[in-house]
This record gives structure tokens, C-alpha cells and sequence, in this order.
């Protein structure tokens, strides 16, 4: 009460002062009764006059007894009254049914089926630099004859949205998945540090050819929830980024080589040329790099200058250039625990 009066004579409006101090403006208009003196809440130990439509001790009895009949033990209110009313009874309304029930510890789940069960949350690391999380995945690359197909392998950076390792070969297979990982791990020498490595749930992804070389790298493997399919977001995500390139040949690929000339093309473009949405447009090398702040703050200075010389031009401020932070794999639900990869 003490701030309260001294923000009020400083000049604050009181309802302003009350939600900083988190209590009800009505509740410190209550205790100012006492001259500022708070004392104990009096409302629980009020008396309080019987409602004129309260059940009477007979009809709370006639509902529970109606409700636990066999024939309506396993039934909802919302299913009881209606039954009763077809024969032509009607004790209360489907509130009131439920009211009574929760009254007697009888409102839990009724009949026979289990109680349902939340789904496990995916599990959440966060990347506060390059070479900590990466994502991967197998997509198909179409050829020129119906039902023929070459797989992409892609592995990418979660933290700098970077294509780390690809290959396209004629099939799926664990071992050609732990040869790239171990290339990618020597091409960006991180050999035997912190690094998680995600994907889905594919039979080359959960071998055990790659799972016993992700054990030798020192990778923590990290799999999508069963059934879940974004799950592994930003790798659906790239796949998208490729299929939809311009350049992206609509007929598919006349053999092997093709799509592997293509895709060494994309890698360079992407990586090195492409301004990416997610990461305050800059190039995912240059994140990787870590040269995305320099190059944010020096665009920025540009705006900023473009702004002073026409400053009628501008109704708003110019937009936000604050680098990325740390990234974080599937954190859309807060309350799942969250592994910050050091």
C-alpha cells in the first residue's frame, strides 16, 4: 500500500499503479477502507444466503442414483438427459448434472475407455552457432522416365541455414548416409564436438550402420516423433527451396550425372548468392561465417542515410536489421524441455 499511495502522488493513474503491482484495483480500493492497513480477506467466512433454486438434498440423491444405473454408468450428462426426457423425466439440466457430480467426486472419465493420453513433445535443442545442430533428409529427384527416380541426401546447418553435404545416388542406404555425414564432419572440422544431428525416422536414417557411425563421430542422434512430419521443418523446407527454383527442370533429370551437375550448381548458388528470409536476408555462408553482422549493420547505415537525405519518404522507421540469435530446433511448444547444445 506503501507504493501504491507513493506512485498515486507522484502522479500515476491508479489503475496504471495497480497492474505493476499486480493486484486488482478493486482490492486496494478495499483495503484503503482501513486507512491502508491491509487485514485478513474477510469473503471466504462471509455469509451468504441459499440461491432460491438451489437442489434440495432429495433431488442431488435422485440425480446421482440416475446416474449411476448401469445403464447410464457410462454415459456423459450430456447423453444422460436427454435419454431421461425421452421417457418423460426431467430432473435438472446438463449443468447442473455435472455440478452434482463434481460435487461428489463423480466427474471423472466415465465407462470403460482409458484416459487420453497427451502426445510426447519432440525434443528441442538450440544452436548459438554454426556446426551445432544439423538437419538432414532424403528426397526423391525425378528422371525423364515415369517411376524412376535418383534420392538427394542434404545435410544443412539449422543455425546458418547452409548446405553442409549432398550426394544423389540410385538408392537409399545407411552406409552411403554415414560415409557423407563423416565427410561433412571432416569438411567442417568439427570432429568429436558438440553436434546433434536430426531427421526423421526413414530405415537409413535409424540404421545401424549410420547410428554406430554417428557413435564414432561423438554425434547425438535426434529423430522426429513417430508420425510427426514437421517434425524436420527446416529440411522439408530447403527441399521446397530446390523444387521450386527456377531453374528447377520440370521434365526431370535425363541421368545421374545431370542431377548431380544440377545440384552442384544449386549448393554454390544457395550458399553463396541467395538472400535468405529467415536470416534477415543474408547468405547462409556469410551467416556461417559469421559475417551476417558487419553486413547488417553496414545495410543498416544505408537506410539510415537514405532516410536523412528524404525523411518524407519514410512513414515508418526503417525495418529491423538485429542479426539472428540462437536458433532453436522445433521450440513451438515452451513447456518441452529445451537442450541448449554447448
Amino acid at each position: 500500500m506503501a507504493w501504491f499511495y507513493e506512485a498515486v502522488a507522484a502522479g500515476a493513474r491508479r489503475n496504471k499503479a495497480a497492474e505493476v503491482l499486480d493486484v486488482s484495483e478493486r482490492t486496494l480500493r478495499r483495503w484503503c477502507i482501513n486507512d491502508g492497513v491491509v487485514q485478513e480477506d474477510g469473503r471466504p467466512r462471509a455469509a451468504r444466503p441459499a440461491p432460491g433454486n438451489k437442489l434440495s438434498e432429495a433431488e442431488e440423491i435422485a440425480i446421482l442414483c440416475v446416474c449411476n444405473r448401469e445403464e447410464y454408468a457410462s454415459l456423459p450428462p450430456s447423453q444422460i438427459v436427454p435419454r431421461l426426457a425421452d421417457i418423460g423425466l426431467y430432473l435438472a439440466s446438463e449443468a447442473t448434472f455435472y455440478r452434482v457430480l463434481k460435487k461428489h467426486g463423480q466427474l471423472g472419465r466415465r465407462g470403460k475407455a482409458a484416459h487420453p493420453k497427451g502426445g510426447t513433445g519432440p525434443t528441442s535443442y538450440t544452436a548459438t552457432g554454426p556446426n551445432q545442430i544439423w538437419s538432414w533428409d532424403i528426397s526423391y529427384l525425378p528422371s525423364r522416365v515415369r517411376g524412376l527416380f535418383w534420392y538427394l541426401y542434404l545435410v544443412l546447418d539449422v543455425y546458418s541455414r547452409k548446405i553442409v553435404a549432398w550426394e544423389v545416388h540410385n538408392v537409399e542406404s545407411g552406409e552411403l548416409a554415414s560415409k557423407l555425414i563423416e565427410r561433412a564432419v571432416i569438411k567442417e572440422r568439427c570432429l568429436k564436438k558438440p553436434l546433434v544431428l536430426h531427421s526423421d525416422n526413414g530405415a537409413p536414417m535409424t540404421s545401424s550402420t549410420l547410428q554406430a557411425k554417428l557413435a564414432d563421430l561423438g554425434i547425438v542422434p535426434s529423430h522426429s516423433r513417430p508420425r510427426v512430419s514437421n517434425d524436420n521443418a527446416f529440411s522439408e523446407s530447403l527441399f521446397r527451396t530446390v523444387k521450386y527454383c527456377p531453374q528447377w527442370p520440370s521434365q526431370g533429370f535425363l541421368e545421374l550425372r545431370d542431377a548431380r551437375r544440377w545440384m552442384m550448381q544449386f549448393e554454390r548458388f544457395y550458399n553463396e548468392e541467395h538472400r535468405h528470409s529467415a536470416i534477415k536476408f543474408v547468405t547462409p555462408a556469410q551467416r556461417h561465417r559469421g559475417e551476417d553482422v558487419a553486413i547488417l549493420h553496414k545495410r543498416r547505415a544505408v537506410y539510415e542515410q537514405a532516410k536523412k537525405q528524404h525523411p518524407e519518404r519514410w512513414s515508418q522507421g526503417i525495418k529491423n536489421l538485429t542479426p539472428i540469435g540462437a536458433v532453436s530446433l522445433n521450440p513451438e511448444r515452451e513447456q518441452y524441455k529445451v537442450k541448449m547444445v554447448a
